[in-house]
């Protein structure tokens, strides 16, 4: 079964698109089967896959106004290695029209259930803003991925969208994680970005990727050629960056399912232990109580009525 990330900063221009494309691009590269879904009405992550955003009648917006099946609006680019579930301006519609509608944050979580058997990963490239589109993009995730600057307003942003998470953990989504905090667009030569990133690893531990995405012309350059970098130049800084950060997020999923693993064999040897410490028990004291026929040897037991009298 799929895990699905959401890709979510509401500060724009922090690399989310960037990094749901390439990011997508280089699990496809291990073999991975991955979902991308456009949740931004702008389709930029449509258009950065090198899908056309107003070639196809269906798309993101008709999942979730529930008018086709998920499957009939997720299109397979020949030129990549990863699904897409196109956007367009659509969906600024389908914003407006869940406004009103019940149960309007669970659309999207509806909808995902019928192709979640059919990938290892899915991501969904957010809007940048808090509104219904995110919400349901958290209600549907198992995680959320936050892309971000190492600046000083970065962390300030960051604060508001920890608080919009927690929210959603306590209401309609208790199983919603920080999957893991990225950093992107660094520049080592700037002494603000070091201290901006070791606050952030000093705050959020392990929860910071180690993999950090450096800025580099050919990764914006990519996405005027609707290619993800791993294709446009998999030489480049950019590139290299991208398919680390899968081998990262793949060795993470590998430990935490080891560590899952061996928890569920601890759990059950324990309780076979205890199986086995009560059955001995049961034995012990089986054996400590006296039988009823012990110290009779083979004397016969008396009756206890007595013969009647023979009438002469």
């Amino acid at each position: 079964m799929a895990k699905i990330i959401a890709i979510a900063n509401q500060k724009g221009g922090v690399g989310k698109t960037t990094t749901a494309i390439n990011l997508c691009a280089a699990l496809g590269e291990t073999q991975r089967r991955v979902l991308l879904i456009d949740l931004d009405p702008q389709g930029n992550a449509t258009t950065g896959a090198g899908v056309d955003k107003n070639a196809h009648d269906l798309t993101t917006c008709d999942v979730l106004l529930s008018t086709c099946q998920t499957k009939e609006a997720i299109v397979s680019p020949e030129h990549v290695k990863f699904d897409v579930m196109p956007s367009n301006a659509d969906l600024t519609a389908a914003e407006v029209h869940l406004m009103s509608t019940e149960g309007r944050e669970r659309r999207l979580a509806e909808a995902l259930t019928q192709v979640q058997e059919d990938y290892d990963y899915i991501y969904i490239d957010c809007p940048p803003a808090l509104n219904v589109l995110t919400l349901n993009a958290f209600v549907a995730a198992n995680g959320v991925l936050i892309p971000m600057q190492c600046e000083y307003y970065a962390l300030e942003g960051l604060s508001s969208l920890l608080q919009t998470i927690k929210q959603v953990q306590g209401s309609v989504n208790p199983q919603l994680a920080i999957e893991g905090i990225l950093r992107t667009m660094f520049d080592g030569r700037n002494k603000l970005g070091h201290e901006v990133s070791n606050q952030l690893i000093e705050h959020f531990e392990s929860r910071v990727y180690r993999t950090i995405i450096p800025r580099n012309i050919r990764l914006a350059e990519a996405p005027s050629f609707g290619q993800p970098i791993v294709y446009y130049d998999k030489s480049s800084r950019g590139s290299i960056a991208y398919l680390a950060l899968a081998g990262e997020i793949i060795r993470r999923e590998m430990a935490t399912a080891s560590a899952r693993n061996a928890a569920q064999t601890a759990s059950r040897d324990e309780a076979s232990q205890s199986v086995e410490a009560s059955t001995d028990d049961n034995k012990n004291s089986a054996e400590s109580v006296p039988s009823d026929t012990a110290g009779r040897g083979d004397k016969p037991v008396e009756s206890s009525s007595q013969e009647a009298p023979t009438v002469s």
